[in-house]
């Protein structure tokens, strides 16, 4: 009888506890939802208010104080204006041109130093390895890089805002880590049928690769796309300046020395170039998002 009352006390407290540890979950899952909610407000209200601004007519804007997230009417005359400079078409283009060539010359460089990387037997790698890491830590510094850019004659060309940055130690070590985690099983039966090794990356490695191509292609890309400190050291030509630094020009633009014969007034321009300078890549990360978790992973099995 005794025991029997024991185990019903015990599973009172044991229920009890249950009670207080689900209520304190909820309370800590509540702290949390309010966190990252807070968090998304404070992020997606700039950008809320960039948007409403670029398309909302500046009359409407003034009226509600300078700030808008709703707008009540619609006008994409800032749009028109904008695109109808010769400048911004112009950087458009550049940044494109730099962005897809930079990209795919990234990803070839990274792969074909990522991949021998990865493999145990590859003599001399672990002396390789280290002078890569030495230049995580020891860079150059912007004199000494300015003059070899200089030299080579990349200077003023669009080739000194991607070759320069062609490859991130940092990216080789995230894809050779990517790289390790397949099983070599696949590798020597692929060498069993006498694949070489161009073949066995080409037809083997890669395909099972998708998530980590992607996401540092992403990297490389939005890198390359928010182009800017490069552009500024290295090119002087206005015809072949990024499309950040024209944007930064425009936002740089003072009101004193707005165009009195303007129809629109050059906060609602600016807006518009604003969301035109960030709207790609916006558009691209859903995309590519789903893959960051096995793509950045370090340390696990992925395929």
């Amino acid at each position: 009888m005794t025991l029997v009352r024991t185990r019903i006390k015990t599973r009172a407290n044991s229920r009890s506890t249950t009670r207080i540890s689900s209520r304190e979950d909820r309370i800590v899952n509540g702290i949390v939802y309010v966190a990252c909610a807070l968090v998304a407000v404070v992020c997606v209200f700039p950008l809320l208010f960039v948007v409403a601004a670029s398309i909302t007519p500046y009359g409407e804007v003034l009226r509600n104080g300078g700030y808008i997230v709703i707008p009540r009417a619609i006008t994409f005359d800032a749009y028109r204006e904008l695109l109808a400079d010769p400048a911004i078409p112009r950087a458009l283009s550049v940044t494109a041109f730099i962005t897809v060539v930079g990209t795919a010359l990234n990803m070839l460089l990274t792969t074909l130093m990522a991949y021998p990387l990865s493999r145990r037997d590859l003599p001399g790698r672990s002396a390789v390895l280290l002078i890569a890491l030495f230049t995580t830590v020891f860079g150059a510094g912007m004199i000494p890089t300015y003059l070899i850019v200089k030299a080579t004659g990349l200077l003023d060309t669009v080739w000194a805002m991607i070759v320069p940055g062609a490859v991130s130690v940092f990216n080789v070590l995230i894809m050779k880590t990517f790289f390790e985690g397949i099983p070599d099983e696949l590798v020597d039966a692929a060498r069993i049928d006498g694949a070489g090794e161009l073949r066995i990356l080409v037809q083997v490695i890669l395909p099972l690769s998708v998530p980590v191509m992607l996401t540092l292609g992403l990297f490389y890309g939005v890198s390359h796309w928010n182009e800017f400190f490069q552009a500024i050291l290295y090119v002087r030509d206005p015809d072949l300046q990024p499309l950040q630094v024209v944007v930064r020009n425009l936002l740089a633009r003072s009101q004193a020395t707005e165009n009195a014969d303007a129809v629109l007034p050059l906060v609602t321009v600016q807006m518009a170039a604003v969301v035109v300078a960030a709207i790609p890549m916006i558009a691209v990360y859903p995309f590519v998002q789903k893959h960051f978790q096995k793509g950045v992973l370090l340390g696990s099995v992925k395929g």
